[in-house]
Parts: C-alpha cells; sequence; structure tokens
C-alpha cells in the first residue's frame, strides 16, 4: 500500500500503475573521445626519437666492439700461425747449424788449430797490404 499525504486508507488507482509501466525512462551515457593535445603529441614525438637515437647509438657501439673482438681474434690466430713457423725455421737452423762442420769436411776445409790463427789489424789505410804482413808474419813465426 502506498502513503499518500499522510492517509494510509486511500486505495491505489489502477491506471497510475498502468502508466507508469508503460512508460520507462532510461539514460544513456555517451563518453566521446577526445584527441590528444598537440603539445601531448609533440612531446610523444619527440621521446619516440629520443629511444631511437639512443637505441641506434647501443647498437653501433655493440657493431663496433663485434668488429674489434672480430680482429683481435683474427691477430691471435696470425701470432700462432708466426709462432709455429718460427719454431719451424729454428728447427731448420739448427739442424743447419749441425751440418755445417759436416759439409765444410766433404768440400776439403781444415779446422783451424790455435797456432793456425791469424791477426787482421785494423787500419782503414791499405786493408791488402796489412792482411799479407800480419800473414807473413804469422807464418814466420
Amino acid at each position: 500500500m502506498a502513503y499518500t499525504r499522510g492517509n494510509l486508507a486511500v486505495k491505489e488507482k489502477a491506471q497510475e500503475r498502468v502508466t507508469q509501466q508503460r512508460y520507462k525512462e532510461t539514460t544513456k551515457v555517451v563518453t566521446r573521445r577526445t584527441g590528444l593535445p598537440a603539445r601531448e603529441k609533440f612531446l610523444y614525438l619527440i621521446t619516440l626519437f629520443a629511444v631511437i637515437v639512443v637505441g641506434g647509438a647501443l647498437m653501433s657501439r655493440y657493431a663496433h666492439i663485434y668488429e674489434l673482438n672480430k680482429q683481435a681474434q683474427s691477430t691471435i690466430v696470425k701470432i700462432k700461425e708466426a709462432e709455429r713457423a718460427i719454431a719451424d725455421l729454428q728447427v731448420e737452423r739448427e739442424t743447419l747449424n749441425n751440418q755445417v762442420v759436416e759439409n765444410a769436411k766433404r768440400l776439403g776445409y781444415v779446422e783451424a788449430s790455435d797456432k793456425d790463427v791469424i791477426f787482421v789489424p785494423r787500419s782503414t789505410t791499405n786493408t791488402s797490404t796489412g792482411t799479407e804482413s800480419s800473414s807473413k808474419a804469422t807464418s814466420s813465426k
């Protein structure tokens, strides 16, 4: 029962109830999406550009570091090859040093003794006479 102006004994009207059911009031909320202001768009654009520049700088640094590492590795390989070549040449030098005496004897050279030593004076005047005189001097002794 409805309460009408303080009187509880009043009967409800049937027509009012029908009219209330006939019209139903609805509300619709309309939201409009507004665009971003120009300043904010410009700020986003500058931020995006800054991120791209920093990323590009980092990538270029990493590429440079990669190139330096690649050069270092190739230099290490070249050094190892050179060390192998040096070791081979040292072995060859030792074998040739050992063969010098044998080759000299085969060619007819005789090993010098202490009394066969020839002293050559250091003079710039006449080297040919100095050698002849010194060889004559040693042979006469």
